[in-house]
């Protein structure tokens, strides 16, 4: 395993810091465990060479790989079920209800491989059924890896992926491959519209969301980039509307939406 120089390391974790808020103060091995094999082959036999190539690449794809690599976690669908529960149960009651235009504005912030979205657009399919064509119910889902949005658009997931997934669903939304694969059918695919976003960049979206699922993205985030977030995503959310975050992951105290239970927080309609 290749060992960056403590130099390089703490040029590495500014250069993370004060791009997109990642906190890598305390994961000098993880850095060397999870790029090392990817530096060889990318040509490089040190880090210095390798980061060089990072800091220079005005297209940012390269900083997008490696974070990819820095964070990529297990990911899998129905992660989570309590959020799909309010989300089946409480949730989208309240928004058919008071939605008079019929579109619904969901964000999948941190998609990674595209199991979030295509799970909210499954339950959205569900709850919905016929009167969905009534609706608007895109989905938009961002991340900072083109890695992990080529794979997600691709909609292809492992069997180990969708275990979780009950019986039926299984049948209704996924299709098998030559491969031994699953693929999310063409319907629940449309629904979602892949993007890249840096998470530490202004909110630009045209609307406002109904839902913001941002789950297990900020636990490599510190403090004061979490607030941040928070704040920028309550903004971005319409009155009303819910943010679920990972249950693992601790939020600030004084993060402006209401806390409804266990990583389900509300922005609260005034009068």
């Amino acid at each position: 395993m290749l060992e960056i120089a403590n130099e390089d390391f703490v040029k590495l974790v500014k250069f993370i810091k004060d791009r997109y808020g990642l906190n890598l103060e305390d994961r000098k091995i993880l850095v060397e465990s999870r790029l090392s094999n990817y530096v060889l082959d990318c040509g490089f036999d040190n880090f210095s060479d390798y980061l060089r190539l990072v800091y220079n690449d005005s297209t940012q794809r390269e900083v997008a790989n490696m974070i990819n690599r820095l964070t990529t976690n297990h990911t899998y669908f129905m992660r989570e079920t309590a959020h799909f529960q309010h989300m089946m149960g409480i949730f989208l009651p309240y928004a058919e209800k008071n939605v008079k235009d019929k579109t619904l504005s969901i964000w999948s912030a941190g998609c990674s491989y595209g199991n979030e979205p295509y799970n909210i657009a499954m339950c959205l399919d569900e709850y919905f059924g016929a009167q969905k064509k009534q609706w608007d119910l895109k989905i938009l889902a961002t991340d900072i890896s083109y890695n992990a949005l080529k794979s997600a658009s691709n909609g292809v997931f492992s069997p180990a992926a969708i275990e979780n997934v009950p019986d039926r669903w299984r049948e209704k939304y996924f299709t098998h491959t030559q491969f031994g694969d699953y693929k999310v059918i063409d319907e629940i695919r449309s629904n979602v519209v892949f993007r890249y976003h840096n998470l530490m960049d202004d909110i630009v979206f045209k609307r406002k969301f109904h839902l913001i699922f941002c789950r297990n993205v900020m636990i490599y985030f510190n403090d004061e980039a979490r607030a941040k977030l928070c704040k920028k995503f309550y903004d971005a959310t319409e009155p009303g509307g819910y943010l679920y975050t990972g249950h693992a992951e601790s939020i600030p105290a004084d993060m402006p939406y209401k806390r409804i239970s266990t990583a389900i927080y509300r922005k609260v309609v005034q009068g």
